[in-house]
């Protein structure tokens, strides 16, 4: 697969957590990213206003800047609720189609679908991956309960706490510590980062945990284990059934509880966000009711809190649990994975038959 040359476009949102698309591909992704469109930090570089980033690619204000860095592609960096395409964005993108290059966008708002779009790609030889589009899938058949490889998903208390973090870092430590260990994205950002999978998020409900079982049946073959990125919150009342579609659809054999401990409750929604204890009960009793899984240990999301905070946190999460708890991007992933190695190499049992296909 030939590697992109990104420019970032998160135009007043680069700095806040809108901008995780831009984050993860930053922080993860193969592609280079040569340029963020931002007028707001123009003049900076990404490790100045996001340090955890560690990165000194240049803001510039606005495309004609990000061109002096010869980019190929225009990458939508922000994952708005919803969806929704700025419409202040709408110039940018013309004028990147117009100059050839690719615009990959992982918006709701499908940007193939938009004649103003369409038209520019047809003038200028651009051309546009709208990454949330998903493929035909088949409805959910008990495959997922015969693969070989153990199956591990990412489950939060909420939505943007750090699953896909998580998926990739412990991902990153079992390939470290020898074992044939593959991330499996179920969502936009995901996809940009590993070049393959499936936007759960966009898949008709009688499909999804169709959708969520394909991925895993897929990237099995091979693989001692794989790191299913979770969706949503199972509290979260805009976005639980997706979190629900995984957490059947990928039949897992464990589960790893993702939490930010500075969020109480669901943003805009004021929806008190679970305890350690409830949100443990609350995914473990889904599970067992078709496959049993436990949730073998914490990963924290600490980035808002300092050193003595975090410490504090997660040894406040192993007493109230007993589970090994860490923040895998704070302290690194290594000692969460080797406390979690023994549990991730236990096969679970599903409790209902496969069904016919």
């Amino acid at each position: 697969m030939n590697r992109r040359r990104y420019a970032i476009l998160a135009s007043g949102e680069f700095a806040g957590r809108a901008a995780k698309t831009a984050h993860g591909v930053i922080a993860y992704g193969s592609d280079e990213v040569v340029a963020v469109i931002d007028a707001e930090h123009a003049g900076k570089r990404v490790r100045e206003v996001v340090p955890i980033l560690n990165s000194d690619v240049p803001i510039v204000a606005d495309f004609a800047g990000a061109l002096d860095f010869s980019p190929d592609a225009l990458l939508i960096g922000v994952a708005p609720a919803g969806g929704a395409l700025p419409a202040a964005w709408r110039a940018t993108i013309v004028t990147s189609l117009e100059a050839g290059l690719e615009v990959v966008s992982g918006l709701h708002q499908i940007l193939a679908e938009d004649p103003e779009f369409t038209a520019a790609a047809a003038r200028g030889g651009g051309s546009i991956w709208d990454v949330r589009l998903a493929p035909e899938v088949p409805l959910f058949s008990g495959e997922a309960y015969r693969v070989e490889s153990r199956v591990v998903l990412m489950v939060g208390t909420d939505c943007a706490v750090g699953k896909m973090t998580v998926a990739l870092e412990l991902t990153r430590a079992a390939l470290i510590h020898g074992a044939s260990a593959r991330f499996v994205a179920t969502g936009q950002t995901g996809i940009m980062i590993a070049g393959s999978g499936i936007a759960i998020d966009r898949v008709i409900s009688d499909f999804a945990t169709g959708a969520a079982e394909r991925l895993v049946v897929e990237h099995a073959p091979g693989a001692d284990v794989l790191f299913v990125e979770g969706q949503g919150g199972i509290n979260n009342p805009a976005f639980a059934p997706v979190t629900l579609a995984l957490l059947f659809g990928a039949a897992p054999d464990a589960l790893v509880l993702v939490h930010r401990p500075s969020r109480k409750v669901v943003d805009e929604l004021g929806t008190p966000l679970l305890s350690y204890r409830a949100a443990i009960r609350t995914y473990e009793a889904l599970c067992a009711t078709v496959k049993p899984a436990k949730v073998v240990g914490i990963a924290l999301n600490t980035g808002d809190l300092d050193a003595a905070g975090a410490r504090a946190e997660i040894e406040r999460a192993q007493a109230e649990t007993g589970l090994p708890v860490d923040d895998v991007v704070r302290f690194g992933p290594d000692a969460l994975y080797a406390a979690l190695a023994p549990a991730f190499a236990i096969k679970g049992v599903p409790l209902a038959e496969p069904v016919p296909r």
